[in-house]
C-alpha cells in the first residue's frame, strides 16, 4: 500500500528542505519509512511558503512529488509571475535543480510533498 501511494505521488512537484534553503517556511512530516528492499526512505510531508518567502534552487538525492494543496503565485527569478493552483501536481526528479522562486501576493503556498531519498543524506542540497 505504501509502494501504491508513493507511486501515486511520483506523479505529482516541489519540497522537504533544509532550514538553509528554506526560511519562514512551516514544514510538517506526516509519515517517514524505509522503502522495503532498498537503502532510501519516504517522507511524507506537509509544507507551508508564506507570501514573501523564497525557495532556493536546490537539488535531492532521490525523487520529490507534490500536489498543491493551497495555490498562490510564484515570482520566477527574470521577474515572471505563474500561478501555482490548487490540485496541481508535479516531480522533481534525482539531482537536478528546481525552484528558485518566491511566494508572492497575499496566499500561502501550502504542498504535500513526498520524497523518495538516499537514507543519510542531505535532505536538500543547494543548487547553483
Amino acid at each position: 500500500m505504501l509502494r501504491f501511494l508513493a507511486a501515486c505521488f511520483m506523479c505529482l512537484a516541489s519540497s522537504w528542505l533544509s532550514s538553509s534553503v528554506l526560511a519562514e517556511t512551516n514544514r510538517t512530516v506526516l509519515k517517514q519509512a524505509d522503502l522495503t528492499g532498498t537503502n532510501m526512505e519516504i517522507i511524507i510531508a506537509v509544507l507551508e511558503v508564506p507570501p514573501g518567502t523564497s525557495i532556493a534552487r536546490h537539488t535531492h538525492p532521490g525523487e520529490e512529488a507534490v500536489y498543491v494543496l493551497e495555490g498562490a503565485t510564484l515570482q520566477m527569478p527574470d521577474g515572471k509571475e505563474i500561478a501555482r493552483p490548487a490540485g496541481q501536481a508535479g516531480v522533481n526528479v534525482r539531482d537536478v535543480p528546481h525552484a528558485g522562486y518566491q511566494v508572492v501576493g497575499d496566499k500561502t503556498l501550502k504542498l504535500l510533498t513526498v520524497h523518495i531519498v538516499d537514507k543519510g543524506k542531505p535532505m536538500t542540497v543547494p543548487a547553483p
